[in-house]
């Protein structure tokens, strides 16, 4: 009777493999559904909440990040009632004894391990994502779950199509008992896959379908193979083709009515940008009627900001492009933002939305068409080419079920990609689910806790990564083997006749680390800052860009640190505070400021450029004057380039080469060092990688044989991917004595990462006392790390005070434009960061065993919780 009032609420027919998984659940069985985006594998899970609330008990809807869960609670209330549906994430906890609750995966794992009585009742888990359990950060969390789960439980698991689906559902049943595996391939909308070329010799985009009669396209293939054999121009080899310009592609898919489309860029910058060359383009796509529609969803997503945070975050050009038709949506806009572009383009009323890859997962946005603009994508280390499974879960949003017959994925020419790997990729429909599991010291703390020796080390020989251990071994050799090769090569190449280039480096980098300012010239600096109005001219001795600039702004930090907003000679904008001036500067003139006052505007830039003209140019080049060794530590500087500069390697023709190479080797040495800790760790089971953490966690005090200090006890309620060492940081008394804006910037330090490549800024902290904290920590986290490689362990990462100064001053109470203005880090940015370190001063509060140490972390928690943040954090049904 259930099953018949349910499918009738749907109001069409179930799909064959929808009703298999609703016979397996009718059978009591645990279920894995694999299946495309978009084929409706969520009925299932609804299927299982309506049978928990049919039987009076609980179910637990679970995904991986909190948007997802959000909008999963959204669904839920509207159609059982906010009475019947709570939310539990790092940022709302709503109606928590609810008989359905939707949460991040992280949630029910630590209630799992707490033992929580909210577990009482619980009858079925839904897994939303479950292929998430190959994210090499927070997939374990998955496994924990599946393997720890109360035994009464059935899961609901759903995934994107996986190659080895039967193997995941075979583990599953070995672990769990009855689990059914429903593989669905078909997808609920045909998909094409097309190809787009600019060329020379067309007025028009060339549009290819990749494939043929299943196979690659040979009119595709030979026009890419002509851009190889095309007239060479000024003595150069110039292509006919090229990658289609954004506005051309989206001009082109309007008038094959291929819109609404999702373009996706592997760049937040780029997506903005994308938006932006649309939008000066005069590119329109909506009615007068749709822009009025956009509006009213946009007011009410943003109206829990306030004016000068919209000002900030640049609300009226987003608002403009919004109304457009064309928006951006990455994780550097804040979650209002997203939200809005989410919900427009749900509508129908945005027709382009630029995205990174980060729009893929779960979010309800499906698309006619999905645009792939390039291949590759930079990982923070390198450039990779996509998987089979990213192309997958990417191209999955092409077409929209009920809507459209066809979707379209077009994946646009490349000089660095050839078509037969684009054919390539496009016809690996399916990709392998793989384990990222592996023993952390919280699961080892939380194992020794409530399992006995011999059930524990049982537990992890269930790991599905166990499972899979073996195969990888041979993959990893042969990689490590690759590795090694490309080391020699690196090598051989560094190696230079005239001297030891590796003695070279290491004189450069003395000259690095000696080079900064001493305190008496900083103080100096600091105070030549303080004068500093707008439009005054300063002539910079070195740092970010050595010559003249115009100050357009000043601010000053909670931390009395001085930060100017400048503007160089060539219309380079600049944010400088006193680490970014190795002397004093020298005001040499000054400008009347162009009025409006609109720093970031082109036009307000290139006027002020032209007012500065040659105003106190200087005769001679500011290191004839002000860069003369003055101190010892400034001889002694000078003596170290003296010995960089007459090492017999500096005279050699091909120093560059040899300096790219060793620099190449260096990271080729880190990386052949990684996977031979990976081959080893894969060579022995899970259990005896376990026995080394807690031979690590014995050394530093958390265990005692088979039972926890009351460290360890401590240790299993930190849930963190730096959890031993935040425990360390509480045994060591490093956050006691702090008031709450110093907590929030030390406890940043390990929510923290810097993204992209490059070497970070200098640390940055607003009291001596602070400082010398963060040295404490970062000595800390040093020995872990050397234990850790004893151990043949992967590394803790190391805490990262990149964003100590900003977390210092928000919990100060500075508005967010005196925070981030001047800052390289978006708003979207910036409140994700803030969320993490909310959860985990909460978590400091909870665990902390002085009082007044919990008490200040639950202050910092309370205190940074505010304006963008917390609007950021409503839950709207």
């Amino acid at each position: 009777m259930l099953r018949q009032e349910f499918v009738e609420t749907y109001g069409f027919e179930l799909d064959a493999f929808q009703a298999r998984a609703l016979d397996a659940l009718d059978a009591g069985h645990s279920v894995l559904v694999a299946a495309p985006t978009g084929s409706g594998k969520t009925v299932v899970a609804e299927y299982a909440v309506a049978k928990a609330l049919d039987d009076g008990a609980k179910a637990f809807y679970t995904t991986p990040i909190k948007a997802l869960s959000n909008q999963k609670f959204g669904d839920l209330v509207r159609r059982h009632g906010p009475a019947n549906v709570g939310l539990l994430t790092g940022d709302n906890s709503i109606n928590g004894n609810a008989p359905v609750v939707v949460m991040t995966t992280e949630v029910l794992r630590n209630m799992i391990y707490a033992g929580s009585p909210a577990l009482e009742g619980l009858r079925y888990v839904v897994l939303d994502e479950v292929h998430y359990l190959q994210d090499p950060y927070r997939g374990p969390v998955w496994e924990e779950v599946i393997i720890h789960a109360p035994p009464t439980v059935d899961l609901v698991c759903l995934s994107a199509t996986v190659s080895n689906a039967e193997e995941f559902a075979d583990w599953i049943e070995t672990v769990r008992g009855d689990t059914t595996a429903v593989i669905e391939e078909r997808r609920p909308t045909e998909l094409q896959h097309l190809y787009l070329v600019a060329d020379r010799d067309s007025e028009d985009l060339h549009l290819l379908p990749t494939f043929i009669d299943n196979r690659p396209n040979p009119e595709a293939a030979r026009l890419d193979a002509s851009s190889a054999r095309s007239p060479r121009y000024r003595g150069r080899p110039r292509s006919r083709l090229s990658t289609p310009r954004r506005v051309d592609v989206v001009d082109r898919l309007e008038r094959e009515r291929m819109l609404p489309a999702i373009y996706f860029i592997f760049s937040r910058q780029a997506c903005d940008d994308a938006a932006r060359q649309l939008l000066d383009a005069g590119v329109r796509l909506t009615t007068e009627e749709e822009r009025a529609q956009i509006r009213t969803i946009v007011e009410a997503k943003v109206e829990t900001l306030t004016d000068d945070d919209l000002s900030v975050l640049g609300y009226g050009r987003w608002l403009a492009g919004l109304e457009a038709g064309v928006a951006s949506h990455h994780a550097g806009m804040v979650p209002p933002f997203k939200e809005a572009v989410e919900a427009c383009f749900a509508a129908g009323l945005v027709k382009v939305v630029f995205a990174t890859e980060t729009l893929a997962l779960g979010i309800n946005m499906p698309a006619r068409s999905v645009v792939v603009e390039k291949l590759s994508k930079f990982t923070g280390e390198r450039h990779e080419f996509l998987t089979p499974g990213e192309y997958t879960q990417l191209t999955g949003r092409a077409g929209r079920r009920g809507i459209d017959e066809i979707g379209y994925a077009i994946v646009l020419w490349s000089p660095f990609v050839p078509f037969d790997q684009v054919a390539a990729l496009a016809s690996k429909r399916t990709y392998a689910l793989k384990s990222s599991f592996r023993p952390t010291y919280n699961m080892a703390a939380n194992l020794v806790r409530r399992y006995t020796p011999d059930v524990a080390h049982h537990l992890l020989n269930l790991s599905f990564a166990q499972y899979g251990a073996d195969r990888d071994v041979v993959r990893l050799e042969a990689k490590l083997e690759q590795s090694q090769q490309t080391l020699r090569v690196a090598r051989r190449e560094a190696n230079c006749e005239r001297g030891d280039v590796a003695e070279y480096r290491r004189l450069l980098r003395d000259v690095d680390d000696a080079a900064p300012a001493p305190a008496a010239v900083r103080t100096q600096v600091a105070e030549a800052l303080e004068r500093v109005k707008p439009g005054d001219i300063l002539l910079l001795p070195g740092g970010k860009s050595a010559g003249r600039v115009v100050v357009l702004s000043t601010a000053r930090r909670s931390g009395g640190e001085v930060r100017l907003g400048a503007l160089t000679d060539n219309r380079r904008y600049l944010t400088l505070s006193a680490r970014d001036f190795p002397a004093r500067p020298r005001t040499i003139g000054h400008i009347d400021l162009p009025t409006p006052y609109m720093p970031r505007n082109p036009a307000f830039q290139r006027e002020v450029a032209k007012a500065m003209g040659n105003v106190g140019t200087p005769d001679g080049p500011p290191s004839a004057r002000d860069e003369r060794p003055r101190t010892r530590r400034d001889h002694r500087v000078a003596a170290m380039v003296h010995a960089a500069e007459e090492h017999p390697v500096a005279d050699c023709p091909d120093l560059r080469t040899h300096l790219r190479a060793a620099e190449r080797a260096e990271r080729m040495e880190k990386e052949v060092r990684r996977l031979e800790r990976q081959v080893r760790s894969r060579s022995e089971s899970l259990a005896r990688q376990f026995d080394r953490v807690l031979r690590v966690l014995e050394a530093w005090g958390y265990v005692d044989g088979w039972s926890l200090t009351e460290a360890g006890e401590q240790l299993a309620r930190i849930y963190h991917e730096s959890d031993l060492l935040v425990a360390e940081s509480l045994r060591s008394e490093l956050l006691d004595d702090l008031d709450p804006p110093a907590v929030a910037a030390l406890a940043s330090t390990f929510t923290y990462e810097m993204r992209g490549p490059g070497d970070p800024p200098p640390a940055s902290f607003p009291s001596a006392k602070l400082r010398r904290r963060w040295a404490d920590l970062d000595r800390i986290a040093h020995e872990l790390n050397l234990a850790e490689d004893d151990a043949g362990l992967p590394m803790t990462r190391r805490p990262d005070p990149g964003f100590a100064d900003l977390a210092h001053s928000w919990a100060a109470g500075d508005e967010l434009a005196d925070v981030i203005a001047d800052e390289e880090m978006s708003g979207g940015d910036f409140v994700r960061n803030v969320k993490q370190l909310i959860d985990l001063l909460r978590q400091l509060g909870d665990v902390a065993s002085e009082p007044a140490t919990a008490k200040s972390a639950r202050d910092a928690a309370d205190r940074i919780f505010r304006g963008v943040v917390a609007a950021s954090s409503v839950v709207g049904s």
